[in-house]
């Protein structure tokens, strides 16, 4: 199926490994014209390479840590430089915060930037040429909504749920749709270096919350950015979409 994504500009952060690497695998596929940013350069180039290898086209890298006050700034004026516009943007840099109940402002402070501020403030910036050109489309992964412990990072995807819910109203008019996607248990670095480094916990895991009966591909979650990327959904935004192998038990 042709999505019509080809030619579409396409910005993805925290390319470098995991969601992000599955991301930009399947937009490139659809052929999307891509631009792939995070901290990890040499991750960034062997990706590039690859994708080279696969589809006839590299991307463009970016090289940026967007914790950095003038990342964001960065990144707008090399988009604007090597292709003068941007179509899509995909906010996936960040990685969840576990923390006391009783943890310090600096551990929550850390959380919320990684999470909420990162991705707000890239899509500040680059907002203006999607809105000169009548059509864009923002996808943020974010996080389950259903935590069970105290997490800060997942504070901060309750608030890029709220803030892309806001915005998907006032810019739909623009031909603007924003969306997030929640992922569950996916084979990426985070999950299988951090979260579930043995195949005991991951299997424990599993028959416990995963009806689906396995952790999920970075592919996974690139199929539903690259639809929700195309004109084809053009009438669905303001959504929070889980992709977790049915793991949320409670109706979103």
């Amino acid at each position: 199926m042709d999505l019509g994504l080809r030619g579409k500009v396409a910005l993805v952060t925290g390319a470098s490994a995991g969601i992000g690497d599955g991301v930009a695998k399947v937009l490139a596929q659809e052929g999307a014209t891509l631009a792939i940013t995070a901290r990890r350069r040499d991750r960034l180039d062997a990706l590039a390479a690859e994708l080279e290898a696969t589809t006839g086209s590299a991307p463009y890298v970016i090289q940026a840590d967007l914790a950095s006050d003038e990342a964001p700034s960065a990144i707008r004026d090399a988009m604007t430089e090597q292709f003068g516009r941007l179509d899509v943007l995909v906010n996936n840099a960040g990685s969840s915060r576990s923390v006391a109940p009783d943890a310090p402002d600096s551990a929550w402070d850390e959380a919320m930037m990684l999470k909420f501020t990162m991705g707000r403030r890239l899509t500040t910036v680059l907002l203006p040429t999607m809105r000169a050109g009548g059509w864009g489309r923002i996808l943020h992964i974010t996080g389950i909504l259903e935590p069970t412990t105290t997490n800060a990072g997942l504070a901060g995807c309750a608030a890029t749920h709220a803030w892309a819910k806001g915005m998907s109203r006032d810019l739909a008019p623009e031909g603007i749709t924003i969306n997030c996607i929640p992922p569950g248990r996916i084979n990426s670095e985070q999950i299988l270096e951090r979260l579930h480094p043995t195949e005991e916990s991951r299997e424990s895991f599993i028959k416990a919350n995963i009806p689906a009966g396995y952790f999920g591909e970075p592919e996974d979650i690139g199929r539903l950015v690259a639809f929700l990327a195309s004109p084809g959904a053009r009438y669905i935004t303001g959504c929070v979409i889980p992709v977790d192998g049915g793991m949320h038990r409670f109706i979103q």
